[in-house]
């Protein structure tokens, strides 16, 4: 509640008041969050490719948390995780400070990845790993765009980064779809009908909100690109400003349109 009170009382107090600069802070954050998450990346994907090849996708569906990943280095990058997302509210305080745009996908998907991940780690989820894995792997590229964006760095065009993120959400659906799927076949019980309806819920709502994103931020660009090459004319509308990012099981892209603006 704290957090939600500062997303609205927040932009309300810095509205009459200059914008901070706080671009080193910002790159300094950014590649923290970026080093954290690939040495999470680093001890949680390869577990999970490992435990796939050697015992199959249903054993990753059906079988106890404690057997296969709740437990050891692999157990202690888990809680991390579940912990990180405190943390990770702070993004949004270098949001509002900066004046930039708070818009509802940003705040959206960090209240709901931080209940969401506690939830499944209170219940013990049984394909938590798979939502782990891939929020470490996105947030170390996504963290570290940001941070060399910062630095007037472009490690890539920021579409990747979007797209990277949206197949994110395409792969927790179906992960969730096929955990519902054994649940009702009975053939686990380590995946309970609340979290999974909230997993599908939200995962189905980060898609259609990046898309919406990405079809706001990119297409307009391409448009007015083509217009420009064809010698002049009237563009399209300006690409919409992003979240910062997320996540997680996601965080939405907050890429500017120059490598030396900075992301949220």
């Amino acid at each position: 509640m704290g957090y939600l009170a500062f997303c609205y009382v927040g932009p309300k107090v810095m509205a009459n008041r200059k914008p901070f600069d706080l671009r080193r802070p910002l790159i300094a954050w950014n590649f923290l969050l970026s080093a954290f998450s690939f040495v999470g990346m680093m001890r949680t994907v390869p577990h999970l490719v490992q435990i796939l090849y050697v015992y199959g996708f249903k054993y990753t569906i059906c079988a106890k948390p404690t057997m296969w990943y709740g437990s050891g280095a692999v157990g202690m990058w888990t809680q991390a995780f579940v912990f990180s997302k405190i943390p990770e509210l702070g993004d949004t305080i270098f949001v509002v400070l900066r004046k930039k745009p708070l818009i509802f996908l940003h705040w959206y998907h960090h209240v709901t990845v931080l209940l969401y991940c506690w939830h499944s780690y209170f219940e013990q989820t049984t394909y938590g790993l798979y939502f782990i894995s891939m929020n470490y792997t996105v947030h170390a590229l996504m963290y570290l765009y940001y941070g060399l964006a910062g630095m007037r760095i472009r490690l890539c065009k920021p579409y990747y980064i979007t797209t990277m993120q949206i197949s994110q959400m395409v792969v927790g659906i179906a992960v969730c779809v096929a955990g519902g799927y054994y649940m009702a076949m009975g053939e686990t019980k380590f995946i309970s009908r609340p979290n999974f309806q909230a997993g599908v819920l939200m995962y189905f709502s980060y898609m259609l909100l990046f898309l919406q994103y990405a079809l706001g931020r990119f297409l307009p660009k391409a448009g007015k690109s083509k217009v420009s090459k064809g010698g002049g004319g009237s563009g399209a509308g300006k690409p919409k400003t992003a979240a910062s990012g997320d996540g997680g099981a996601g965080a939405a892209s907050s890429v500017d349109r120059k490598p030396r603006s900075k992301a949220e």
